[in-house]
């Protein structure tokens, strides 16, 4: 089968490797269409472990389904978690499931961005997803970032009627945008230093956007009857980021910490100020479960989040590199889907 092999964002090959071979309980899924997410971009993180296939955002057809699979058969079409919780462990136990230990192990054999992929037997039991026919494979690629969206929003506490600041519009951001607003938040602002994601912003539901480079905490008191944000979302971890987040933070309110930094990057901030009498929390989310994944799902299928509005760009497999380029710059496009059937 063709695949396209990551060796740095500006280096991804096509090459030929083995078609994966399945066991009992497992898939062998035919890659119809994977997204490409800003982590697959984050080079600190993969360099010192390629050649690596990456792409989880996936979504396909069953080819082959293994003995013992009775779920699921040949020509079902659907999207699949790569990493899944055991469901039995105390983070399970306590809502945790992305902290898990079995959900860290886990992965897609090998990756998104090839013809054909592996279901393991653990992902087949607890993180596969039955498309619905109005679902199509574009709109699918969505069905996990979405999740991680949702989770963080609910990680946060969020609550219909709390006003709300995005930090950062890029896919990530915009998937906030939309989910907020189709909770219930108002109002919601945005920040950005690209004039192309500002746009973007506005026209997924942001009733006002700031330039990164001239926002200020006074500048969203005036857009939000003297307040601050009720709600912080980063979407980007610059330190220059965080620290407007925790300026905009109102008094009992939360900055929710979405995105990763640089590798070592520490940021320093006054205790007294962030927290004492403030009652002020930062909370952290990573990745989703399955019931996520669910959840996203339907919101995808009775179109209470839209999504194939975000789509700039299709791409062939042939055509990857191109697409992490573009995704890497983090210029003019959003959501980046390659097509590994086509060539």
């Amino acid at each position: 089968m063709k695949a396209a092999v990551y060796y740095s964002n500006s280096d991804i090959r096509i090459e030929e490797r083995p078609a994966p071979k399945i066991g009992p309980g497992e898939l062998l899924v035919k890659v119809e269409a994977c997204g490409i997410c800003g982590s697959d971009v984050m080079e600190w993180y993969r360099i010192g472990r390629v050649p690596l296939i990456l792409g989880h955002e996936i979504a396909g057809v069953v080819q082959e389904a293994g003995p013992g699979v009775n779920t699921y058969k040949s020509g079902d079409r659907v999207s699949a978690s790569h990493h899944v919780p055991c469901g039995k462990c105390v983070y399970c136990l306590a809502g945790h499931e992305t902290v898990c230990d079995t959900l860290r192990k886990t992965n897609f054999d090998p990756g998104g961005f090839c013809q054909y992929l592996r279901l393991p037997k653990v992902n087949v039991d607890y993180g596969v997803y039955a498309l619905p026919d109005s679902v199509t494979f574009d709109q699918a690629t969505f069905i996990e970032p979405l999740a991680c969206v949702l989770r963080g929003q609910r990680v946060a506490g969020f609550c219909r009627g709390l006003s709300v600041l995005v930090i950062g519009s890029g896919i990530a951001g915009l998937l906030h945008i939309k989910f907020a607003k189709a909770k219930g938040a108002s109002p919601v602002f945005a920040t950005d230093i690209s004039d192309y994601r500002l746009k973007a912003a506005q026209e997924c539901g942001a009733d006002k956007v700031f330039s990164g480079f001239e926002y200020s905490a006074d500048s969203l008191r005036k857009s939000n009857q003297g307040r601050l944000a009720d709600l912080v979302i980063l979407t980007t971890a610059a330190p220059q980021a965080i620290s407007q987040a925790l300026d905009s933070v109102e008094r009992a309110g939360t900055v929710l910490f979405f995105a990763p930094t640089d590798k070592d990057v520490n940021v320093p901030f006054s205790v007294n100020d962030v927290f004492w009498r403030n009652e002020r929390k930062l909370v952290s989310s990573y990745a989703a479960s399955p019931k996520d994944h669910r959840e996203a799902l339907e919101l995808i299928r009775a179109k209470a989040v839209s999504v194939e509005d975000m789509i700039t760009h299709r791409l062939s497999l042939d055509e990857t590199g191109l697409g992490f380029r573009l995704v890497s710059e983090a210029k003019n496009s959003m959501k980046v889907i390659i097509y590994p059937q086509r060539s």
